[in-house]
């Protein structure tokens, strides 16, 4: 597997974390959250000779899905998102696109996933988790040959996705780290959707006093 990440700038402060994989043997390719930088993006599939075959989101805020219809245009892809957060994609109370001043987004989602979906790259398996706190439709990605999870905004180094957005809530998004993300391996490593990348085992402690890590 190739994983490279694009650090993309959304006017909203942090930088969203996009991600591609590469399968080496099919060259089928796989790209999470293209808030932007199609160019980079496309480029970097061009010199891997990289077929895209899906556009995964985590979940449908505009500043991880604003890149998504022109990445589609130019490349191809299917678009997959969890079905709870489908509807969000063209609502902008939900995807938030009014609220970050971005364009009006109108997007359509090719399917939509759910809980323990397994998505295939070339040898590569991926199981779609529903994690929902953030959004109701909130879902990260597992891969357990390469040992790594694409978290999205659930999980971050240090502390948890925010949760006083529409559909966000606290219960849910602790129910779903404690109770699904954190009962995978602890060394599985988290692309998370902002922020610097930090592994299960180092994010476990906080949830017994759920009280954010500042270092």
């Amino acid at each position: 597997m190739i994983l490279k990440r694009f650090k993309i700038d959304t006017w909203v402060g942090d930088p969203t974390n996009c991600y591609l994989i590469f399968d080496e043997t099919s060259k089928e390719a796989l790209v999470i959250d293209p808030a932007g930088d199609i160019d980079k993006i496309e480029k970097t599939l061009n010199l891997l000779k990289g077929k895209l075959k899906y556009i995964y989101l985590t979940h449908c805020h505009g500043d991880h899905i604003l890149g998504v219809k022109e990445l589609k245009d130019r490349c191809g892809g299917k678009i997959l998102i969890h079905r709870f957060d489908a509807e969000g994609l063209n609502d902008k109370t939900i995807n938030l696109s009014e609220y970050i001043d971005i364009p009006e987004i109108e997007l359509e989602a090719d399917s939509r996933v759910d809980d323990n979906d397994i998505i295939h790259l070339g040898e590569l398996e991926f199981r779609v988790i529903h994690t929902p706190g953030h959004t109701k439709g909130g879902s990260c990605l597992y891969c357990e040959k390469e040992k790594c999870l694409f978290s999205g905004d659930t999980i971050f180094r240090g502390t948890w996705g925010r949760t006083d957005l529409p559909t966000s809530s606290r219960v849910d998004i602790m129910n779903s780290i404690t109770k699904k993300l954190l009962t995978l391996p602890e060394n599985t490593i988290v692309y998370p959707g902002h922020g610097r990348i930090t592994m299960l085992k180092e994010e476990a402690p906080i949830y017994k006093e759920l009280k954010p890590r500042l270092l």
